[in-house]
């Protein structure tokens, strides 16, 4: 039986690393590289980055324009980094293919879902960039979304921290660290490590989450492993 995709939910931010610019290169190199052994033993992996080591929607609104262009924004910073970390992938021996709400020539592919499958059947990495396509969505809800079309085993959301906390670990020194949550759980707890559309699509789907921290070295081939680090965010009944 062909093992189901897994969905790699990365933060935008990290991307810069210890560099001043948008890019760490290091950074870069060390998630392809990590990525790689997975894809190597058979598994299928997709990815959602974030845009916040350029520029998220929500940096912009104070402009004078529509939520909506101010998002534009945000989503096409996701399209950069998804040029960026195919570009690395490749240097590491992995085929990727950028996927995207719209095609641009050279760029990126027009989202479609039995070619999308078809890509990852093929062990070819498919970085979903540009968000949902539309204004007032997260790229975690973006990240539910496409789990759910490619029919995801689960999502994988690399975090700032270790795993899901009751409160920010950085100002809490009483946070509590939890290993496994229930979707009710951390939907009515308001936690904050996804947003709530995310946590219900994932829930209605019944794609289990995994959170884990990204900075770590190794994390990534990790969390793509038998045994993945991170809290883990499920429907006990599925």
């Amino acid at each position: 039986m062909t093992q189901k995709p897994v969905l790699l939910k990365l933060s935008g931010e990290a991307l810069r690393g210890s560099s001043d610019g948008i890019f760490d290169p290091a950074m870069l190199s060390r998630v392809a590289e990590e990525i790689q052994p997975a894809v190597m033993r058979g598994q299928s992996v997709a990815l959602v980055i974030g845009g916040g080591n350029i520029i998220r929607g929500k940096d912009v609104r104070h402009l004078d324009q529509p939520r909506g262009r101010s998002d534009d924004l945000g989503m096409l910073a996701t399209l950069i980094n998804a040029v960026a970390l195919r570009a690395a992938l490749e240097q590491a021996g992995v085929a990727a293919t950028v996927v995207a709400p719209y095609a641009i020539p050279n760029v990126s592919i027009a989202q479609d879902r039995a070619l999308v499958r078809e890509l990852l059947a093929k062990r070819t990495v498919v970085i979903f960039g540009g968000g949902t396509g539309q204004p007032f969505f997260t790229t975690d809800t973006a990240a539910a979304l496409r789990a759910a079309e490619i029919g995801a085993r689960c999502l994988l959301k690399g975090s700032q921290v270790d795993g899901v906390y009751s409160a920010d670990p950085a100002k809490d020194p009483h946070a509590k660290r939890y290993d496994h949550l229930t979707f009710d759980e951390a939907i009515s707890q308001r936690l904050q490590v996804m947003d709530t559309a995310a946590f219900a699509l994932c829930r209605e789907q019944a794609i289990p989450i995994r959170v884990f921290d990204m900075h770590r070295p190794g994390s990534i081939t990790a969390a793509l492993g038998p045994n993945p680090p991170g809290t883990l965010v499920h429907d006990p009944k599925h």
